[in-house]
């Protein structure tokens, strides 16, 4: 299949016209007309190669919406003309314990990524959805409740899973406290998630411009980490928070923010952290843990979650040949927001 994307050449995250091929399709195959794509964080870093050498040229893109165009003669679950979504990853072992359970991010034998990855079958380096199409095994496709905004829906398979999977993990529901440290593309959908759940939300940050803000999503207020009386006052108010800051931070003022038996969950940065110290954990059996996305099964259940009680990413809506201009915004900051390319002006004829 002929088709056309975005793709960086090398590690400088510029993303330039590409045309390329997808594969024929296999028996368990989708084919989808992206409709969609939204811009992660994690692509910037992918495509600057912050993570590891990558495989140029690369088509990032993990948060999709498009609609079936074709399947292979096994597939049974999806038909042509049904709304579907592609998250962060097309394939794993389906064989191993974490497979078995629904834990496909944890597959013993790893994950496939949906771009930058190397296919199992066929050892073709995975392109994602910056793209007109993209073809992908049945057991790795979700279906898009009706009742979501296409235009909007494209970040919950990853802001939204990713946020999504730390609350079921640990339990949230009416009553908990959880707090929220960074209100860009992760923390607003932690935050509007949690709220959902029945959660009081506090949005941790460095100052209180985004008050106002984090309660119009739900939240009780902000709680600004550079005051150190608020802070102190604040000690053991919270059971679970979610860190979802992209770059290497200080973790020692949020720990004692936890109460005993407390989780700090790391969404956001990949690599090394700050150094911190241990006697708040040890004194309140406190933990800093760490969850990567989720499994299709539970990635399913935040699309149906968000369409019954309609939550949305805030979303800016662009076209695929204004990405660069994306990409520099997030280069220079945190944004409050998804940016979700629209993929209709996209043409193989071009």
């Amino acid at each position: 299949m002929k088709t056309v994307g975005y793709a960086a050449f090398s590690s400088d995250a510029h993303m330039q016209p590409y045309h390329f091929e997808r594969r024929a399709l296999r028996g368990n195959d989708v084919a989808i007309e992206i409709l969609f794509s939204g811009i992660c964080h994690s692509d910037l870093h992918t495509v600057n190669g912050d993570w590891g050498d990558q495989h140029y040229p690369l088509v990032p893109g993990h948060e999709i919406i498009g609609r079936v165009i074709e399947v292979g003669p096994q597939v049974t679950r999806y038909q042509v003309g049904d709304n579907v979504g592609v998250g962060c990853m097309v394939d794993s072992c389906q064989a191993c314990d974490q497979c078995d359970h629904g834990e496909e991010q944890y597959c013993r034998h790893g994950m496939t990524p949906t771009y930058g990855s190397p296919d199992r079958i066929d050892g073709e380096i995975t392109q994602g959805g910056y793209a007109k199409h993209i073809v992908v095994r049945e057991e790795f496709v979700l279906r898009v409740p009706d009742a979501l905004d296409l235009s909007r829906a494209a970040p919950i398979l990853c802001a939204g899973i990713t946020t999504f999977s730390p609350l079921r993990t640990w339990n949230v529901g009416k009553g908990s406290r959880v707090g929220v440290i960074g209100l860009g593309g992760l923390g607003h959908m932690a935050v509007k998630l949690a709220v959902a759940m029945g959660a009081e939300v506090t949005v941790l940050s460095r100052s209180a411009r985004k008050a106002e803000e984090a309660q119009s999503l739900g939240a009780t207020g902000v709680l600004v980490s550079t005051d150190k009386v608020a802070m102190e006052a604040a000690e053991s108010s919270l059971d679970l928070i979610i860190d979802t800051v992209p770059v290497r931070h200080d973790l020692n003022p949020y720990v004692p923010l936890l109460d005993v038996d407390g989780t700090l969950v790391i969404v956001g940065q990949v690599g090394d952290m700050d150094q911190f110290e241990s006697a708040p954990m040890i004194f309140g059996r406190r933990r800093v843990a760490g969850s990567l996305i989720g499994g299709i099964q539970e990635t399913q259940e935040v699309l149906d979650f968000c369409a019954e009680h309609g939550i949305h990413p805030v979303c800016e809506i662009i076209r695929p040949d204004q990405v660069n201009d994306a990409y520099d915004v997030m280069v220079k900051g945190d944004i409050a927001h998804r940016y979700v390319m629209d993929m209709s002006s996209l043409s193989v004829a071009d």
